[in-house]
């Protein structure tokens, strides 16, 4: 089975960038993995690409050397064993609430002994059938990653419990919908956020986990410092969307400097 660069850099005590993916082009992702993205978050929770789209994109990653993450929605085990089966390198797991739901994802998403997730072995992750069946089985649960996103001010409760499980291999902090949660939605300040933060850091370094979050360039060096090591730094639609907006922007009212007419390569080339 290939091996999972994330995981790699992980338990080597290294840090991880990832780059969010919301358009169904394969490119794109391919673009972000050449620019030097550790690793490629296909959100399913949100968008719901068809099932061919996100093989495309996982083998867009695949051909730079690159780690894919696919977030799933909350469903039945198929849902969370599909991109696996894929060769997702991960998938991240949204609205962990307790501990028992915990334990039902890890059982669904981990084979024997760990858990009793459904075998096949004849797609892409099992070498199309190609290799060892007993090998299959144990790579799949050492090379490949199960995040468990903490997002509800509930999970809170059992997260040192949570954090004690075998069978996953790091906690996700998003503060997006915890801001909501706790009345404040988009309020990323928020002290409850900020505490929530810490709390889910340091959880998961005391029980052998890995942190990861979500957060701008100007946060990066902080979350570092409080020990996260996987961070989603952007995604493609904020990066178009500004773009696009910054091309008409300079239309309408001139370039801010000289220099920014440079900016755009393919202006440049005329």
């Amino acid at each position: 089975m290939r091996e999972s660069l994330v995981l790699k850099k992980l338990r080597a005590g290294e840090n991880v960038c990832s780059f969010k993916v919301n358009l169904a082009d394969a490119r794109v992702v391919e673009i972000a993995a050449q620019a030097g993205f550790d690793c490629l978050w296909l959100d399913q929770e949100h968008i719901g690409q068809d099932w061919s789209i996100l093989a495309s994109q996982i083998w867009a990653a695949k051909s730079q050397g690159k780690d894919t993450l696919v977030r799933v929605p909350r469903g039945s085990y198929s849902d969370y064993v599909k991109p696996l089966e894929l060769d997702a390198s991960g998938i991240m797991v949204p609205h962990i609430m307790n501990l028992a739901d915990a334990k039902k994802v890890i059982e669904m998403t981990r084979f024997h002994p760990i858990g009793k997730r459904a075998i096949d072995g004849g797609n892409a992750d099992g070498g199309y059938a190609a290799g060892n069946f007993k090998d299959y089985l144990r790579d799949a649960n050492q090379q490949r990653f199960v995040i468990f996103q903490i997002e509800d001010p509930e999970p809170l409760e059992d997260i040192e419990a949570i954090a004690q499980l075998d069978g996953f291999d790091m906690l996700f902090f998003g503060p997006g919908d915890f801001s909501q949660a706790i009345g404040a939605p988009g309020d990323m300040d928020h002290p409850k956020i900020q505490d929530a933060r810490q709390k889910v850091v340091e959880v998961a370094r005391k029980y052998g986990k890995f942190a990861g979050t979500t957060g701008p360039l100007t946060k990066v060096a902080e979350y570092q410092k409080m020990g996260y090591q996987f961070i989603s730094i952007g995604a493609d639609v904020l990066t178009l969307t500004k773009y696009c907006s910054d091309l008409v922007t300079g239309f309408k009212n001139g370039p801010e400097e000289e220099g920014d007419k440079d900016k755009d390569y393919y202006a440049a080339k005329k």
